[in-house]
């Protein structure tokens, strides 16, 4: 099982993009209500945004983690094709956690469908990005 570690970095990359886009542009507004992101003064949003940094770094790693471990398993497995692994990757896994995560996690219960909603979606599209780059590469 060899694991082509640039299609892995570049799949990482890739993710992180689409996250970007997917917790900004698409659903930034939205998320900063869930948040209450928009109750912070000017100055709290900065320091903020200043303190996502070593929080994203973490990500990064975690997100470099599941794309190796997503190579692993798409190269090991043959009984199902890359996408349909994914897909089940995501329905079994990454949604459950998802959905503790948002249950448990002190969300106000007036969010809970959406943020789920919103994590899911992105997760999903984070993974079906990644595995295009695995496969292509």
């Amino acid at each position: 099982m060899d694991v082509n570690y640039i299609a892995v970095l570049v799949a990482a990359v890739a993710q992180f993009v689409v996250g970007a886009i997917w917790y900004m542009p698409i659903f930034g507004k939205l998320w900063g209500q869930i948040h209450g992101f928009q109750k912070l003064s000017k100055s709290q949003q900065k320091e903020a945004q200043q303190q996502m940094m070593p929080m994203l770094v973490v990500q990064f790693i975690g997100t470099l983690l599941t794309t190796v471990v997503l190579a692993k398993i798409t190269d090991a497995t043959s009984v199902y094709a890359p996408y349909s692994l994914a897909l089940l990757i995501w329905a079994g896994f990454f949604v459950p956690s998802q959905v503790s995560a948002v249950i448990f996690g002190g969300t106000d219960p007036k969010w809970v469908v959406k943020k789920t909603a919103i994590m899911a979606g992105g997760s999903l599209a984070c993974l079906l990005v990644a595995t295009a780059i695995l496969q292509a590469f």
